[in-house]
């Protein structure tokens, strides 16, 4: 098999992957589409197939007209950071007194959790 066709059917896979969830949501919403999907995949199974790669493929145009316009958004804000680089500010806190009181003593039953999870698991494996 040449590498060029299993990528082919790689993609006209994903795209009929893509186009039977929107038949399938398609179907969920509309009685009517449900039924005259099933009559044409009974029908003619192959072009169904057809069909369906071709509204996976109208689909992942979609998608990647959205996820460039979400970027286009990110890039453009100037006051978005990156989730890597996110540092709260010691300075001010908008957060609840209260809310970080029970956070700070969630953290601290976590690492005790943890602490028992580990002794216990290396008690174990002795």
């Amino acid at each position: 098999m040449n590498s060029d066709t299993a990528i082919d059917l790689l993609k006209k896979g994903f795209r009929i992957t893509l186009g039977a969830s929107t038949s399938l949501v398609e179907s969920i919403q509309d009685p009517l589409k449900r039924e005259e999907n099933l009559a044409q995949m009974q029908a003619n199974p192959n072009a169904f197939a057809e069909t369906l790669a071709e509204k996976g493929a109208v689909a992942e145009v979609e998608a990647r007209k959205f996820v460039d316009s979400v970027v286009t958004q990110y890039s453009a804000s100037p006051s978005a950071a990156p989730s890597g680089s996110y540092a709260p500010s010691s300075t001010t806190s908008s957060i609840d007194p209260t809310l970080e009181r029970e956070l700070r003593e969630f953290t601290t039953q976590l690492a005790a959790l943890r602490a028992e999870l580990s002794q216990g698991s290396s008690s174990e494996s002795v």
